[in-house]
């Protein structure tokens, strides 16, 4: 589940900001993607192992900024939304140039004569396509439900769940799908 911890600085973003104040939200995704690099790197982990956390760091550093410098701007409510466009964004520019954010996570979890593997290429480019896809329709349902219903609690939080478990459960029985698939040799025709 290396996945989820990276993911840990969002969550604790839309719990903050849902509960507390999306300044707050910000500035406690800020502080947890900043310790989560820190601690990847005295751990000595690469930055491709860190994509997500360094994406995090940017983007509620520069949230935390306007949030601070305009408590009431008018992106206030669109905050969760922007948090998930920007996860969108960081996955499809992963792909875009070859890297899939997932490939240094999946790294740290098999030997390194798989790394250069194509199936595990093409794993990870299917993962992370997965969780680019999940992003952006999550990013985009949220935006609409915020504008047009942004009480409706239950459904606001049924999308931001969604957002992140789909794609986790992908990435789980997808890749022991594949293991598993690697293990069984093809029978001759």
């Amino acid at each position: 589940m290396g996945y989820l911890r990276s993911f840990l600085p969002w969550i604790a973003f839309a719990v903050v900001a849902t509960e507390i104040d999306w300044r707050y939200g910000a500035l406690a995704g800020l502080v947890l993607s900043t310790g989560l690099v820190a601690a990847e790197r005295r751990a000595g982990r690469p930055a491709d192992r860190m994509v997500v956390e360094l994406s995090s760091g940017v983007f509620f550093a520069l949230l935390a900024t306007l949030a601070f410098a305009a408590p009431d701007s008018p992106l206030e409510p669109y905050s969760t939304a922007l948090s998930l466009g920007w996860l969108a964004l960081t996955a499809w520019g992963s792909l875009a140039v070859r890297r899939p954010f997932t490939l240094g996570i999946a790294r740290t979890m098999v030997p390194s004569q798989v790394w250069e593997n194509p199936v595990f290429l093409r794993t990870n480019v299917i993962i992370t396509a997965v969780w680019a896809a999940s992003f952006t329709v999550n990013a985009v349902l949220l935006a609409a439900l915020l504008a047009v219903v942004p009480h409706a609690l239950t459904a606001i939080i049924a999308v931001k769940v969604c957002g992140f478990a789909v794609p986790a459960l992908f990435t789980m029985r997808y890749s022991r799908a594949v293991a598993a698939r690697r293990r069984v040799p093809a029978v001759a025709a």
